[in-house]
């Protein structure tokens, strides 16, 4: 199950999942892409069995680096995707089987490791929580002048709480698609337009086949809007200033 949705950016009950899971003898298994660096997530708390995460969105390291983490019943049934390179253990002519080697078959990223290794000193050195708080009030103040403007949709929750920092548009009257590439052309602001490789959750706000345009939480490159730790306020009012003035 999904901790937050990378359409709506809703933050989906997780401890009552994970109680009826336990109720049911039913494994439970996180995807903390969207979350991990912007929520505190207890492992235990949930009643999770494993959780997985990437390194390049809320944890703000490089691309192509990312992890998991199982409990030791879950670890003793999954077999390993992908197996040799047993360099820890070079008289073995099999996979290991203890942790991590046994899901770490041949040479690691290194690369991507110690840049993940270096954003994750920096999320600790000014704190999760302070972080988050910052994101959501730019994402709430984003929503808050967003639904002042005729023909636009707001898809997911409008309270701060219940989601993460990304915001979800739908235009009514135009194309979405339109209105993504008039943004980009006309003020530099790069959005993602589109299904989000979520046609299901599409299908649930009713917005499929034609998507959303999301603005969504990442690093801030010269041309990308985000609401990330690296935003501030103005940027924000750009932006609304910038949907003001499309025409759509």
């Amino acid at each position: 199950m999904t901790h937050a949705s990378n359409v709506s950016g809703t933050i989906l009950p997780l401890e009552e999942v994970g109680k009826l899971c336990k109720e049911y003898e039913l494994l439970f298994i996180i995807d903390c892409a969207q979350t991990a660096g912007f929520l505190a997530i207890d492992f235990v708390r949930l009643k999770a069995d494993a959780l997985a995460f990437t390194g390049h969105k809320g944890l703000l390291g490089p691309q192509g680096i990312g992890g998991f983490y199982l409990n030791d019943k879950l670890a003793s049934l999954v077999e390993p995707l992908i197996e040799g390179g047993t360099g820890s253990a070079s008289e073995s002519v099999l996979q290991l089987t203890y942790m991590p080697d046994r899901f770490e078959a041949g040479t690691l990223n290194l690369p991507g490791i110690y840049g993940l290794n270096a954003s994750l000193k920096y999320i600790i050195a000014e704190g999760i929580t302070t972080i988050r708080e910052k994101e959501l009030n730019l994402v709430h103040r984003f929503i808050q002048n967003v639904q002042t403007i005729p023909g636009v949709q707001l898809i997911g929750p409008d309270q701060k709480q219940d989601r993460t920092g990304i915001a979800s548009l739908n235009f009514l009257n135009h194309d979405n698609a339109e209105v993504s590439y008039q943004l980009f052309k006309d003020f530099g602001i790069m959005t993602r337009c589109g299904l989000h490789c979520a046609p299901a959750a599409h299908h649930t706000l009713g917005t499929f086949p034609h998507g959303t345009v999301r603005f969504s939480f990442s690093f801030s490159f010269s041309f990308s809007f985000s609401f990330s730790y690296f935003n501030s306020n103005q940027d924000v009012d750009y932006v609304i200033n910038s949907l003001n003035e499309c025409s759509y």
